[in-house]
């Protein structure tokens, strides 16, 4: 079981999403776990029809960080939806963590 933090950074698009994870990992000692994506039924009214979600580990504090500093860049480009941190995420919660809707092989 992995017993690292993880913030949960979610954002309007891929760009986005691959900018505000940079700039999270350059902010922090973190690393990053797959992205997901969701395409809501509200999908045309968004400023960018895809929700990428950004998914930083590592300790609290420097999970903290990268979740601000993605925010941040994010903000910048296209937006943020939501974000949180879980600072000791269960078994069950990391098996959830683990879904993925891009292909990763």
């Amino acid at each position: 079981m992995d017993s690292r933090a993880v913030g949960i950074l979610e954002v309007y698009g891929l760009v986005c999403a691959f900018m505000a994870a940079d700039a999270g990992c350059k902010a922090a000692n973190v690393t990053l776990e797959p992205f997901d994506k969701n395409k809501p039924a509200n999908a045309d009214a968004l400023p960018v029809p895809l929700l990428v979600t950004i998914k930083f580990r590592g300790s609290v504090e420097d999970v903290t960080a990268a979740v601000e500093a993605g925010a941040r860049m994010a903000e910048q480009v296209s937006g943020v939806v939501q974000s949180h941190v879980i600072p000791r995420p269960t078994e069950d919660t990391n098996k959830m963590l683990n879904i993925c809707g891009f292909d990763v092989s």
